[in-house]
């Protein structure tokens, strides 16, 4: 099956039970259409670079599946439908990238950028 990412945001005004409750919630869509979560991350409250729907912050939630296409579907439908989601983005990729994402990484355990010129 197709591997996907998924980072959605959820209201500033939620608690963080009630945010990871959402990731919880999406999971169990994909499960009872036939797909499965490999890993899923809670990256807390962050800062936005600009307003949505009149909120500075949000809760922001990672989501690595292995699923079909209609399950994904599905789950994106639900997400605009749920009105605690402010965005949301899938991607298709190839592979999952092993360990944490970049954003759960402490600094010293980034690798190192490029010099500049």
């Amino acid at each position: 099956m197709p591997l996907y990412e998924h980072v959605f945001i959820a209201r500033q005004d939620l608690s963080n039970t009630q945010a990871e409750s959402l990731i919880e919630h999406f999971s169990t869509v994909l499960a009872d259409n036939g797909g499965k979560v490999v890993e899923s991350e809670y990256w807390g409250v962050k800062t936005m670079a600009y307003k949505i729907n009149k909120n500075r912050k949000g809760h922001y939630a990672y989501l690595r599946s292995d699923a079909a296409a209609p399950a994904i579907q599905e789950m994106e439908r639900l997400m605009r439908l749920h009105e605690d989601v402010m965005r949301l983005l899938t991607i298709k990729v190839d592979a999952h990238e092993e360990g944490p994402s970049v954003q759960m990484q402490k600094r010293d355990e980034r690798p190192d950028r490029r010099e500049r010129r």
